[in-house]
């Protein structure tokens, strides 16, 4: 199994070669066609689904589920130009918050 980082590194690479192939030969390609909020609502209904397969207690359907969120997650991420180190740098960020404050750290950037 590859390193995760590395993984997501090469996910992202092959995400912006796709973009500007033929939508009818690349999903990526086709998704970026329909725009951001197509992505977004991509994102949402995945999320959906792997919350569903967790309630439903399906772990095989929640991996399943989870590596397509991820997925959609980063062509979202790509359109937005974000960078996968960026959100690192933030969850890291937050894990040095004190447990209690970490609810309302969240909020106030938020805000």
């Amino acid at each position: 199994m590859q390193d995760l980082n590395r993984l997501i590194d090469e996910l992202m690479v092959m995400i912006r070669d796709r973009r500007g192939a033929d939508p009818e030969q690349s999903y990526v390609a086709r998704m970026h066609s329909k725009g951001r909020l197509m992505m977004a609502q991509k994102v949402g209904e995945e999320a959906i689904e792997t919350a569903l397969a967790a309630v439903a207690q399906e772990r095989e359907q929640v991996v399943g589920e989870s590596a397509d969120l991820v997925f959609h997650l980063l062509m979202l991420w790509v359109d937005c130009g974000i960078d996968p180190k960026e959100v690192a740098h933030e969850l890291d960020r937050r894990r040095k918050i004190p447990r209690l404050d970490e609810k309302s750290a969240h909020k106030s950037k938020t805000s």
